[in-house]
């Protein structure tokens, strides 16, 4: 029992410290077996501090996201496809909103080497990224800046975002739950979200597996009500089922 705490303890270090953990990994670490590993996180589940994710567990979520840094590594091969597939779909001389997120960067960066686009963002990281290409337009929202993540938040900068029509919405999200909902943390934010969903002819959804067990307090919008939906491998039969029957078509990266 005594191990087995000690190995609890320090998976909890190494999730915290990386923001997912999976299970291949954890075996090689503690050299035990995967299904060892595997009823480590059916432990720490059913106690309230991990979340299974696709091939391993991510930190719990509640009604605070999971730290910016934390957020950046976790899935950052998943996202960095996601977001290329997405690429692939905004032409040149487009038009674009990008939100908020760590998925959204992914996304900016992959768009480098695209032509005369218009970025509209109330993300600086999204600003920086975009900002090492000579041929975009990018135009950064007023409002009150988070600092634990760069992301400009508030009415301020939902009013600016109500004063564009957009080709494309590219938006991620802390949480889809199996309502179809996309979830976030900041009710400030999901204002802002909500307005650059608004003014988009078409949006997108960038999100990795790690979102699909995730829980998060403020609604932003219906899966139902968008037009694409960037994963790296599909959400549960219902989700797909509710996107069948709604029309949202998913591109995965597997």
């Amino acid at each position: 029992m005594m191990v087995q705490n000690f190995r609890h303890n320090e998976i909890l270090d190494i999730a915290r410290n990386k923001g997912k953990v999976t299970v291949d990994n954890l075996a090689q670490h503690f050299d035990v077996t995967v299904q060892t590993i595997r009823r480590d996180l059916n432990d720490l589940c059913d106690s309230g501090n991990l979340t299974r994710v696709y091939g391993g567990a991510v930190i719990a979520s509640g009604v605070k996201n999971i730290a910016y840094e934390e957020r950046r590594a976790l899935a950052s091969d998943e996202k960095s496809g996601i977001a290329h597939l997405c690429a692939k779909h905004i032409p040149d001389g487009a038009s674009l909103f990008l939100n908020i997120g760590t998925s959204t960067e992914a996304v900016a960066q992959a768009l480098l080497n695209h032509k005369n686009l218009m970025v509209i963002t109330n993300n600086m990281n999204v600003a920086n990224i975009l900002a090492k290409g000579s041929d975009f337009e990018v135009i950064v929202a007023g409002g009150v800046l988070r600092r634990s993540d760069g992301g400009l938040v508030g009415e301020v900068a939902a009013d600016f975002m109500s004063q564009f029509k957009v080709d494309y919405a590219v938006v991620g999200a802390s949480a889809l739950d199996e309502d179809g909902d996309l979830l976030d943390f900041d009710f400030r934010e999901v204002k802002v979200s909500q307005a650059i969903i608004r003014n988009a002819r078409k949006t997108f959804l960038v999100a990795d597996n790690s979102k699909f067990n995730r829980s998060a307090p403020v609604k932003i919008i219906s899966l139902t009500e968008l037009d694409m939906f960037f994963t790296d491998i599909l959400p549960s039969d219902k989700v797909v089922e509710l996107c069948k029957n709604s029309k949202v078509k998913i591109e995965t990266v597997q």
